[in-house]
């Protein structure tokens, strides 16, 4: 579950509610049935993929040729890959490949992100890495060490972070990603960095394309299961937690200090 959605009233508007209602997006899972027309799966195919709003329960029905938002979207689960960390790759990872489809990062650039800890952005900071570039991530005093295991080099969000990072990086900033607000947006434009090569996900600001969610970077999911399951991105997992204690596993997920990704097993 993405808290910072639900907990904010102007992005979760945008995503609207059909009752009625479950809970959750992310899953991963076996296929118990296959309906008629359906093509491509087979009873026992490991799947992933993500169902808005219906995820966490024992069953879901997944048309095959959805999205996430309508009907639902299910992918195979590469060999190699478990169930845990499948179920985390969905919305956070696409959401990341469509953030950088924006600016497309490569050698050569030096990528600011805003929120890199979160959910969003370690699949952000592994991406942009993976295609070359140079990564400044934004967090908390306590997050420097897990931003820098995943390849960037972190830097405190706040007061005088225009001047923390050109203290990193004097050479200049060429791109940037604000996975939070607009502090990293703001601090962008100070460091020189072109609105065309700002992007935001939480966010609209005049001049800066959004990216526009999890479906905007259409097949970017497999070739991300596919980057987990050769060893290439890690995803980090800060906690699992049984049905019966998913209120404690929300209450994790809302503190937004969360190094990693907050799982429920069903």
């Amino acid at each position: 579950m993405d808290w910072f959605m639900t907990s904010d009233a102007d992005t979760a508007a945008r995503f609207g509610l059909s009752l009625p209602c479950g809970f959750g997006t992310d899953y991963a899972g076996i296929v118990d049935q296959v309906g008629d027309g359906a093509t491509g799966f087979a009873v026992g195919d490991r799947v992933f993929g993500g169902a808005l709003s219906r995820a966490v329960a024992d069953y879901i029905v997944i048309d095959t040729a959805g999205t996430i938002a309508a009907g639902g979207a299910a992918h195979h689960t590469p060999d190699g890959v478990d169930d845990r960390t499948a179920a985390a790759l969905t919305i956070a990872g696409s959401t990341a490949a469509a953030a950088l489809a924006v600016v497309d990062p490569g050698p050569g650039d030096t990528l600011l992100i805003g929120g890199a800890g979160g959910g969003v952005g370690v699949f952000a900071v592994q991406l942009a890495r993976i295609a070359g570039a140079r990564v400044i991530g934004t967090g908390s005093a306590s997050s420097g060490d897990a931003l820098r295991s995943l390849g960037a080099e972190p830097v405190v969000y706040g007061d005088g972070l225009v001047e923390r990072v050109r203290a990193l990086a004097p050479t200049g900033v060429t791109a940037a990603i604000d996975l939070y607000g607009t502090e990293t947006v703001q601090a962008a434009r100070e460091l020189g960095v072109p609105d065309e090569r700002i992007t935001t996900i939480a966010a609209q600001v005049d001049g800066v394309t959004p990216a526009n969610g999890a479906n905007a970077a259409p097949g970017a999911i497999e070739q991300i299961a596919g980057l987990v399951a050769a060893g290439r991105l890690r995803v980090p997992i800060a906690a699992s937690f049984p049905m019966e204690q998913i209120r404690a596993a929300v209450e994790l997920q809302a503190s937004r200090h969360v190094h990693g990704k907050v799982v429920i097993d069903i």
